[in-house]
C-alpha cells in the first residue's frame, strides 16, 4: 500500500513542505526558493507543488497531511501572555490579531483548501515534538538522546527525551518565555542585526570580541542552573508585550540604546556577540552533559533553531559528552515539515525504521528541484545567452583550472538543498588558498558586511589534514579549529589588533577560510551523496596539492539562495563572479550580453 504524507511548516518563519512516500523522504524545499522572498512565512504553496510534483503525485493522491505544530494551544500561549502585561501589550496584540483570526486559527481549512482534492486525516504534532522528531527519525541511529532548542513552539522552548526504534518519548521541557533561542534573539536586535535572520552574523562577529559582559548577564538576567536549565528576568526583555526584543532596563545595563542597523561595528557590539556566544555555549554543553546522564545514551540528535549554532555543536562533539551527534540540516522551523510527516509515519502509525548506525535518510539534504543539462540548454537557447556544453571531465577541468586562476564561480548543479546551507549544489566557489579571496567574495560578489567568515568544503578523506576534527561535517553544522601545522604565526603586533583589524592577518595557508579565531565551519563532501562536487575538489587538488575550497551560499545579501537556472544566470550578472557553470553547460562573464534591468535589483531584496 502507498502511504504519501505531507509535512507542513508555516506562518512564523521559513514556510516549507516535504513529501514522504512509505517513510521515505521524496521531497522538500523552503516556500522563499520559489517566491524570492527571504524567509518567507506565507503559506508554501510552491513549495507543496513542488513536492507533489517530484512525487509524481496529485493532492488526492495524499494519505495524510501534518502541520508542525498546534495552533490553538499557540493562540492560548499568545493569550495567556498579553492578558498577563495587559494593557502594555496591547499594540502587538492588535498587530498580530489579524493574522491569527484569519489564517492561523484554521489552518485545517486552509490545508484543505490548498490541497484540491485531499480527503486524508489531518495530524498537527507538538512544534518540540515536529524538531525532536526530524532530528532522530532521519539520523543514522536506532536509539539516542534527543535535544531541542529554539526560540518558542506552543510552550516549549526546549526539550530533551529519547528516541528509539520509531517513538520518540520527550521527557522534559523548558516553558516560555525562558528561551535561549529568545536570548540569542534579543542580542541579535541589541547588535542592530535583523531578528530571526541575523542570529548566524552574531556568531560570526563573536570571534572578534572579547565575552567581558558574561558575568553581566549571568549575574542581571538570567538564572542558570547546572542541568542547563534557566530563567530569564523578563524586566530586561520587551518580547512577551512590545514590538521590540529588549527593554530600556536591558539599554542601560549594556551601556546605550541598540546599533542602529548598518551602523559602523563598534568594539562594544562585537564584546556583546562574543558574550552571548559564549553563555549559549554554556547553556548548551550544561544541557547536553544532563542529557548524558540522565538518558546513559551515546548518539545525540539535534534540531531546533539554536541547533544552527555551529560553534556550540562542535564543542558538543569536542568535550566528548557524545560518541556520536548527528544534527537535522534543515534545524529550524523549515525542518518541522520533514518532522512532521516522520513523526505520522512512524509515532502515529507505528511503522518500523531501519537504521543502521551509519546513514541518514536526509540524502545529503539535496531534497530540492533538479534541472537537467537538456533543460538548461534549452532555456539558455531560447534566451541566446552565449554558453558551452562540455562534457562532465571537460566541465570540471575548466572549472578548477579558473579556481586555481583566482576565478569565482557560481556552481548551480543537481537537487537544490534543503535547508540554510549551501551544499554544492547552489553554491558561490573559490580558492581557499587565496589571502584576498575573503574580502573579494564579501564585498564584491555576496555585497555582504566583510567580517563574516567562509565556510569550506573539504574532501572528507582529507578532513583530518586540515581540521582538528575526526567526525564527517556533511552539512556544514560543525565548527572546528584549523590544524596547527597549516596556521601561520601573527607577530606581535598582529597580537595586539582590535576587532576588525584581525581581518587584515593571514591566520593559515588557507587564509580564504580561516577565521580569526582559528576556527572554520566545515562540510565534509564524500562520493556517495554528491560525486560530482567531490570529483571537482578531487581535480582542483591534483591541480593543486589541496582537497579544499571555499563553498559560500549562491545569492546576494538578502537573496535567497538561488532555485533556478534563472535565478542563478541573474545572480551571476548582477555580481562579480567570473563564470557561471549550470551543470555542464558554462557559461563567462565576458561573454555576456549587458543585463538590462528596469529597476534596480539592489532595492528588490530586504537586508538581512
Amino acid at each position: 500500500m502507498n502511504t504519501w504524507i505531507l509535512g507542513i511548516s508555516a506562518f512564523y518563519h521559513d514556510s516549507a513542505a516535504c513529501l514522504v512516500h512509505n517513510g521515505k523522504i521524496i521531497a522538500a524545499a523552503q516556500e522563499e526558493r520559489f517566491t524570492r522572498k527571504k524567509h518567507d512565512h506565507r503559506f508554501p504553496v510552491n513549495a507543496i507543488n513542488y513536492c507533489l510534483e517530484e512525487g509524481g503525485i496529485t493532492a488526492d493522491s495524499l494519505t495524510y497531511a501534518a502541520f508542525y505544530d498546534k495552533p490553538f494551544l499557540k493562540f492560548e500561549r499568545l493569550l495567556e501572555t498579553y492578558l498577563s502585561f495587559a494593557p502594555s501589550g496591547l499594540p502587538s496584540f492588535l498587530k498580530s490579531m489579524p493574522l491569527w483570526l484569519k489564517e492561523k486559527l484554521w489552518m485545517g481549512d486552509r490545508i484543505r483548501k490548498n490541497l484540491e482534492g485531499f480527503n486524508g486525516e489531518l495530524f498537527y504534532p507538538e512544534h518540540h515534538q515536529s524538531h525532536a522528531a526530524s532530528a532522530f527519525f532521519p539520523s543514522p541511529f536506532d536509539r539516542a538522546a534527543v535535544i531541542t532548542m529554539d526560540g518558542v513552539g506552543e510552550w516549549a522552548t526546549a526539550s530533551w527525551g529519547i528516541g528509539e526504534g520509531n517513538q520518540i518519548k520527550l521527557m522534559h521541557e523548558l516553558h516560555f518565555p525562558h528561551s535561549l533561542g529568545l536570548l540569542y534573539t534579543a542580542f541579535t536586535y541589541y547588535t542592530g542585526f535583523k531578528v530571526n535572520s541575523g542570529e548566524y552574523k552574531v556568531m560570526g562577529l563573536a570571534p572578534y570580541g572579547e565575552p567581558r559582559f558574561v558575568q553581566t548577564i549571568l549575574d542581571n538576567i538570567m538564572d542558570l542552573k547546572e542541568d542547563g536549565s534557566f530563567r530569564l528576568n523578563m524586566k530586561y526583555f520587551n518580547y512577551c508585550q512590545g514590538l521590540t526584543m529588549t527593554s530600556r532596563k536591558f539599554h542601560k545595563l549594556f551601556g546605550g540604546p541598540p546599533r542602529i542597523p548598518e551602523k559602523h561595528i563598534t568594539q562594544r557590539d562585537m564584546d556583546l556577540a562574543a558574550s552571548v556566544q559564549a553563555v549559549t555555549e554554556e547553556v548548551v554543553l550544561r544541557t547536553a552533559r544532563h542529557v548524558r546522564a540522565k538518558t546513559g545514551q551515546k548518539n545525540l540528535c539535534l534540531a531546533g533553531g539554536v541547533a544552527l549554532n555551529c560553534v556550540a555543536n562542535g564543542k558538543i562533539l569536542r568535550e566528548g559528552i557524545f560518541d556520536n551527534i548527528w544534527i537535522q540540516p534543515a534545524a529550524g522551523d523549515a525542518g518541522g515539515a520533514v518532522g512532521a510527516a516522520l513523526f505520522v509515519w512512524h509515532q502515529v502509525l507505528g511503522k518500523d525504521r531501519e537504521a543502521d548506525g551509519v546513514n541518514d535518510i536526509q540524502n545529503g539534504s539535496y531534497l530540492g528541484p533538479c534541472w537537467s543539462d537538456d533543460e538548461i540548454e534549452s532555456w539558455l537557447r531560447k534566451k541566446d545567452y552565449p554558453y558551452r556544453r562540455l562534457d562532465d571531465a571537460s566541465a570540471s577541468e575548466e572549472v578548477t583550472d579558473a579556481l586555481a586562476n583566482g576565478k569565482v564561480i557560481g556552481w548551480f548543479s543537481g537537487r537544490m538543498e534543503f535547508g540554510p546551507r549551501a551544499l554544492g549544489n547552489r553554491s558561490i566557489i573559490g580558492d581557499a588558498r587565496n589571502p584576498e579571496m575573503q574580502s573579494l567574495m564579501n564585498l564584491k560578489i555576496k555585497y555582504r558586511e566583510s567580517f563574516r567568515p567562509f565556510a569550506p568544503s573539504v574532501l572528507i578523506e582529507d578532513v583530518e589534514e586540515y581540521f582538528e576534527i575526526k567526525e564527517p561535517s556533511p552539512y556544514m553544522l560543525l565548527v572546528a579549529p584549523v590544524r596547527r601545522d597549516h596556521r601561520k604565526d601573527v607577530s606581535e603586533d598582529g597580537k595586539q589588533l582590535f576587532g576588525m583589524e584581525k581581518l587584515r592577518i593571514p591566520r593559515s595557508d588557507i587564509p580564504a577560510i580561516t577565521h580569526v579565531d582559528y576556527s572554520a565551519r566545515i562540510q565534509t563532501v564524500d562520493s556517495r551523496h554528491n560525486p560530482r562536487y567531490h570529483s571537482l575538489i578531487s581535480k582542483f587538488k591534483k591541480k593543486t596539492g589541496y582537497g579544499i575550497i571555499i563553498n559560500t551560499s549562491f545569492n546576494v545579501r538578502g537573496e535567497p539562495i538561488v532555485c533556478s537556472p534563472q535565478d542563478a544566470y541573474l545572480c551571476f550578472m548582477r555580481t562579480g563572479m567570473d563564470m557561471l557553470a549550470l551543470g555542464n553547460c558554462l557559461l563567462r562573464k565576458i561573454e555576456q550580453p549587458e543585463l538590462l534591468e528596469d529597476k534596480d535589483w539592489r532595492k528588490v531584496y530586504e537586508l538581512d
